[in-house]
Parts: C-alpha cells; structure tokens; sequence
C-alpha cells in the first residue's frame, strides 16, 4: 500500500487562522509519515511560521510548501495575510482577500496536479475547482461533530428538539443560531455545503471515545462517512523561550494550579479581566492566565487588572500576555484545571492530557463544546445572567469545584480515562484515514 502512495501527490488547503493552520499542518505531518507526498498551500507569512516547525524534523516529514498569493491592497500589508494579530476592522478585507486568491490557486491545482485536495470550511470554491478537473476533494473540519450535529439538525428540523438532551444553548446563546436560521438558504450552503461537496467521506479532528453518537448521527445527516483523524496535538519545541513559565509551574504541587486562556483570537473586556481578577481572589489555588489584547489596543495589563492585584495574588498567581505553550503546559503535572473559551483544539489538548475543564464559551461552536465536557464528566459550565456576563464568585464556584472539591477528583480520573481511549485511537484513526484517501484517489485516478 505505502508503494501506491509514496506516488500519490495530495494538496492541503486550510484557512488563515491559527485554530485551522495548525491542525492541518499535523494532519499534514501524519499523511506525510503514511508516505504520501503533501503539498501544504497557505499564504507567505504562515508558510514563514510554519517552516521552522518542519525544519527541526525534516527527516520526519516530507512536506513542500506552497505559497497561496492574496490580493495586495494598501490597507492589508502581507503582515496581516493571517488573522493572527489583525485589527477587527480589517478582518473583512482579509476574508475577502481570500475569497479573491481563488485564480492563484486553480494555478497552483494545474501546477502541482494533485490526486486529492483537502480543503477548509472557508473556501468551498476549492473543492468546486479541483472537481472541475476531476480531482477529489475532501472537507476536513476542525471543530467537532458534536457542534456540527447539533446545528445541522436544526437547519434540518427547524423546530425539533435535538435528540441528545444533554446538548443544548441558554438563551442568551440561542440569537447565533436564529440569526443563521433566518437565511436558511445561504446558511445551509455555506455551513453544510461543504459536507455535500466532500468525496464520500469528510474528516474530522475527533476520536469516537468522545463523540461517537454525534459522528455516528452526522454520517446520517449528511449521508457521508465521518472520519475522526485523531485529536492532531500540536507540540511545541520551544522550550527556552518559555523557560520562566515552566519554572515556575515546577515549583508547584500537582493538580494544584488553574490554567486560565481564551485561544489566540479572543479577549476579554476590561471589564471581563476584572471581574475574572476579582474571582481568583476569592480562591485561594495557584493560576496561570494568559492575557491577550487585539492588536492595536493600548491598554496594558496593569492597567486592565484591579489595582494591587499582582501584588496581593503574589507568588500564587502568573500573567503572561500575548501567547503561552498551551500543550507544554496542559502537559505540566502541577495542572489541575483549564479555565477556557472552549474552542475545540482547546477542548480536545485538554482532554488529551486529562485536564478537567472549567467552560467559559464566547461564540461560535464553544457553547455546545462546553455542554459536550460537562456530559462527559469532565467539566463545569460557569453560571452566567440572563445576558451572558458571568460573576466573580460564579467563575470562583466552578474553579473550586474542579481544583478544590472531591468532584475535582472525580472529572480529573474521567479526563484520564478519556485521555487514554484518545491516545489508543490516534494510530488507528490515522491509519484509517490514510487507507481511505488511498482508495479515494486510486478510485479517481481508475476514472481518468
């Protein structure tokens, strides 16, 4: 079988941010190591990125890469051709910079002449160009199937009652998905459409240990196979650059400290940094909380957090800004808790290293990842109002129970337990996945 693929050329495609790059340069690496040959297209400053991590292994990986070209425009310079650290107002012309790169890549498809792309949720068009001149595409996504069933039924069904109980929004999370309801037409095609242009199968950073029904029950709503690729753990090698966090972590017991971060694209209000500040005083636990500010806000972390925060938390409580090795750190053995937006890359490296999860979710798929944690035994849902906001001694509510409380004992031995059943399914599922786009590109390439 590694003989027909080592022939086999397939081209990776994934969105701008952060939260699909990274996934799709892991899937990457694993099809690489099945010995396939992988072309990995992304614009000029993520490929920049990107390369040192393939460098520092080049005899693991056999990844070339491919520069997408964007639109050049006066207000996006090529340091903004990624959504790491854009301006709000700018992310606009960023996806439509995007949108507009479509003739750079139907240039890099005649280039390259790939058996198979792998394309992201944001360009359908991909797949479209790529059948144009009869080669398979397949939909990877990096959110879960748990989110992706719950609103795929209801596009469906409209005003029936999601089967799995446990799986729901609070009222104040319900306007998202009326708002996308109410053009159900464009919706259905933009969130689902990918699903229908897939290849007979659509990939899915998951495991089955976790989600299961819900990929068992999307199959059925999309009538394609789902195929979990595993949980595609970024692991970071930057060790010194880093050195003082994992010090100071190693000072501290195990279990005993709560790691508090809200992804690389979210950030609280000044208001928000606040309150949080003031329900980490009302426990007395270590933490680490990475604060992030979107680019071009002036406010720095002195100001944002009450005044003398620092200096009464002391030696019990760490702030680092801007960005933290979020695997390395989940990994430390003095981690007991993750206080997150609950993006899925950060649900599933939780679980991964058996951290019970604290769900403060912001938007998007986050609040169904949260009840997916919490009906799986291994975490809490902070309270919130009626609008959304969350109080101090809520947020010190749910931290206590997983750091302080018997329950802490009891989600950390089911995350454990999940931990291992991801860890067994990793091989086999990308194993699977590998013997699936083989079929899939021989089956083509017989119809040529």
């Amino acid at each position: 079988m590694e003989t027909q693929q080592a022939n086999l050329r397939i081209l990776i495609f994934p969105w701008l941010a952060h939260g699909h790059l990274f996934p799709y340069l892991e899937l990457a690496k694993k099809l690489s190591q099945k010995n396939f040959n992988i072309y990995f297209c992304s614009t000029a400053i993520n490929l920049g990125s990107i390369s040192k991590s393939i460098e520092k292994n080049f005899c693991d990986f056999s990844i070339q890469l491919v520069e997408l070209h964007l639109p050049s425009w006066p207000e996006l310079p090529p340091h903004y051709q990624t959504t790491k650290n854009v301006p709000p107002d700018l992310m606009p012309k960023l996806y439509q910079a995007f949108q507009l790169s479509s003739s750079s890549f139907a240039e890099i498809i005649k280039n390259i002449k790939p058996d198979l792309v792998i394309y992201d949720f944001f360009q359908p068009w991909a797949a479209t160009l790529a059948s144009s001149v009869g080669i398979p595409a397949v939909y990877f996504s990096t959110s879960g199937a748990a989110a992706y069933s719950f609103y795929h039924h209801h596009f469906t069904y409209v005003n029936a009652i999601f089967p799995h109980k446990e799986i729901y929004l609070r009222d104040f999370e319900r306007p998202n998905l009326e708002a996308v309801l109410k053009s159900k037409d464009a919706g259905e095609d933009f969130a689902f459409g990918n699903f229908k242009r897939s290849c007979e199968i659509v990939l899915m950073k998951s495991c089955q240990g976790i989600e299961g029904k819900y990929l068992e029950s999307l199959s059925v709503l999309c009538q394609k196979k789902m195929l979990p690729v595993g949980p595609l753990v970024t692991h970071t090698d930057n060790e010194e650059e880093y050195s003082d966090i994992m010090q100071w972590l190693s000072k501290k017991n195990q279990f005993s400290t709560l790691f508090i971060s809200f992804g690389s694209e979210n950030y609280l209000s000044t208001e928000q940094i606040e309150e949080m500040a003031r329900s980490l005083e009302l426990c007395d636990v270590n933490f680490l909380w990475v604060i992030r500010f979107p680019a071009g806000e002036t406010t720095g972390i002195q100001k944002a957090l009450p005044e003398g925060f620092l200096e009464r938390v002391q030696e019990r409580g760490k702030i680092a800004q801007g960005w933290a090795p979020q695997a390395k750190i989940l990994a430390h053995s003095s981690i007991g808790g993750f206080l997150t937006h609950c993006g899925w890359s950060s649900i599933m490296e939780s679980i991964y290293f058996g951290v019970p999860v604290i769900a403060m979710p912001l938007k998007y798929d986050q609040p169904i990842n949260a009840r997916l944690v919490v009906e799986a035994g291994v975490g809490v849902d902070v309270a919130r109002d009626e609008n959304g906001h969350f109080k101090n001694e809520d947020v010190a509510s749910a931290i206590h129970k997983v750091l302080v409380d018997k329950s802490g004992e009891d989600m950390r031995s089911k995350a454990k337990q999940l931990s291992n059943k991801m860890k067994d399914e990793e091989e086999v599922a990308i194993n699977e996945t590998a013997k699936q786009l083989l079929q899939l590109c021989i089956k083509y390439k017989q119809q040529q």
